[in-house]
This record gives structure tokens, C-alpha cells and sequence, in this order.
């Protein structure tokens, strides 16, 4: 993948090291249960024995009934680069994916890779935008260790990268891509930045007004109906992750030979069908929320192919 002609952007917010804001959560998410968190005990600003213990009590009340509001991300507010079982081990390399520790530094590895590849979708997303005679809110991207504070809650490392509509903001912890690489089996820097452009085309998504009217028709219909329109909004993104590789090449020449591959390995190792057959033995289509391996596959296909987003209208075939 070619980024060197491709200008950085300025929409990038590193909190990496930061703990994830001090205080205390309750994360939810893929990898499960709650991560031990320094409580401060007592003193100004702090929470007393009694205060704790009454929080603890009502946040499991709350788990009980399903409700989450101390805790992890509402998926019914932000959309989730799903890898279930994701380690927290992060293997050091010396590619994109590297230094996922602490960055001070604007020459951090990790950081100038995902800053030109947002930058890439910034310029490409801008100019789609202004042919529909409309200008394109860029979101920020958030780089965090371990766990972070969004506007749609708590999330931890292991619920992969995310968007936030609240806020307007992707988040990823890089770590993720190594286990990109080690645990799914989806190297290679386009495969990294095909993460990326798929939470941007979350976003795409929001400014349009197509992911308010598919909360406002989950929230009133079955779960097993709800799941399949969050099957539709995945796959879409993953359409508009081919457009945005299709426009960006046709521009910046960013394309290198086996980075398509790369990106369709990556969207094949992510399908729900190989992920739950991987996870519990065997798989229950009705509990897709992202798609099939085929599915994730054809759709960034479709948008490698596409002409405009009306080429990537996943709401109106019934041919996913």
C-alpha cells in the first residue's frame, strides 16, 4: 500500500497511555466480564465504602433486567468492528500495526499509518460529498490502550475498533491489529486500513441519516428482525470500505499488488458464520449482526465496483 503522497490528517486524538480516563467503569463487549479499575476510596471527589458497594448492587440489578448503563457500549449507538476473543498480548512488529504503546511522538509508526489512511478516506469522502452538492463532516479517530471513555460509553480493547455516532468518532486500539494478524490470520497494511475505512463508512452512514432511521426500526421490531438490519448496515459499510479503495486509487495510486486480497482475506476472517463456528463449534445464521464470511466478501467487492452509493444500497435487495 502507497500512503507517502497521501496528506496526514489532523483528526487524530492520542490517548494512548492515558488508562482509559481514571475513575471507574464497568466495560462491557466481546472478551466478557468486568476489568479491575482503581476506585477512588474516599476523600474529595471520591466514593465512599457505602456509595461503591450501592453502585455494584444496582449495576448488576441493571445486568439482570439487560440494561447496561454504568458499562460497555450501547449497541444501539455505535457500530463494532466485531472480533470475539481478542487477546490483550500484543506482539511487537515492525510494520503498521506498531507502537501500540505510549506515543509522544507525531513520528510513532502506528500513528502516521492510520493518520494517512484517514486522511486518504477524508479526501475521497470529500470529494463524493461535494458531487452530491454537500459538504463532509470529517469524523475524529481516537487511538487508546486498554480501554477508553466514548460518548456511547465504556469500551474496552477486546470489542475491536468502533464508531460512536454521539461523538463522531472512531476508536481502535492498535494492539488489534495483531491479533489481526496472529489470531485471524488477515495481515497486511491494506487489511489494517480496510478496518479503518469500514468504521469511516459508519460514519458516512450517520451524516447521510441511514443509521438513525435503522435504530429508530430496530428499537421497534424483533431482535432476530433487528439483527438482520444491522447485518444490512455492516455489509454497507464494508461497501462503502471498496468505494472509498476504488476512488482512492483511481486518485493517489495507493493500491500495490495483493492489497485487495488482503482487504477480502481480512473480510472473510471477520464473518459471523467462521467466527461463531470458531467460537462454539456451529452456527446460527438468525444471530448474524455483521454477515457471513461471502457476504463481507461480495459487498466490498460491490463497492470496489461501484459508480456512486446507490451501488451500495444493501436495504434494497434481498440478494445480501
Amino acid at each position: 500500500m502507497r500512503l507517502d503522497n497521501e496528506k496526514p490528517s489532523s483528526n487524530i486524538e492520542d490517548q494512548r497511555g492515558r488508562g482509559g480516563g481514571g475513575g471507574f467503569g464497568f466495560p462491557g463487549g466481546g472478551g466478557g466480564g468486568m476489568r479491575r479499575v482503581n476506585i477512588p476510596m474516599g476523600g474529595r471527589g471520591g466514593f465512599s465504602i457505602k456509595t461503591i458497594i450501592f453502585l455494584v448492587i444496582i449495576y448488576f440489578v441493571l445486568k439482570m433486567l439487560g440494561i447496561d448503563l454504568l458499562g460497555g457500549l450501547n449497541p444501539g449507538q455505535q457500530s463494532q468492528f466485531d472480533v470475539p476473543d481478542v487477546s490483550t498480548d500484543v506482539v511487537q512488529d515492525s510494520g503498521p500495526g506498531a507502537g501500540t504503546g505510549p506515543a509522544t511522538a507525531d513520528s510513532d509508526a502506528g500513528r502516521n499509518f492510520v493518520s494517512r489512511v484517514l486522511g486518504s478516506t477524508e479526501r475521497v469522502w470529500s470529494d463524493i460529498f461535494k458531487n452530491m452538492g454537500r459538504d463532509y463532516p470529517e469524523p475524529k479517530l481516537v487511538l487508546f490502550s486498554g480501554f477508553v471513555q466514548s460518548a456511547c460509553g465504556m469500551a474496552q480493547s477486546a470489542m475491536g475498533p468502533f464508531y460512536c455516532p454521539r461523538d463522531q468518532k472512531v476508536y481502535i486500539d492498535l494492539s488489534f491489529y495483531q491479533d489481526m494478524k496472529n489470531k485471524l490470520g488477515a495481515p497486511g497494511d491494506f487489511a489494517q486500513a480496510y478496518v479503518i475505512a469500514h468504521e469511516v463508512g459508519h460514519h458516512v452512514q450517520n451524516v447521510i441519516g441511514i443509521a438513525d432511521k435503522v435504530m429508530a426500526e430496530r428499537m421497534r421490531t424483533s431482535e432476530e428482525r433487528a439483527n438482520a438490519l444491522s447485518v444490512r448496515m455492516e455489509l454497507q459499510a464494508d461497501c462503502f470500505a471498496g468505494l472509498w479503495a476504488k476512488e482512492a486509487d483511481a486518485t493517489a495510486q495507493i493500491l500495490e499488488d495483493g492489497d485487495i486480497e488482503e482487504a477480502l482475506n481480512a473480510a472473510a476472517a471477520i464473518g459471523d458464520d467462521r467466527l461463531q463456528k470458531r467460537s462454539q463449534g456451529y452456527v446460527v445464521p438468525e444471530s448474524f449482526t455483521h454477515g457471513s464470511s461471502a457476504q463481507r466478501v461480495r459487498w466490498f467487492k460491490q463497492g470496489y465496483s461501484a459508480n456512486d452509493l446507490r451501488d451500495c444500497d444493501t436495504f434494497g435487495t434481498d440478494n445480501l
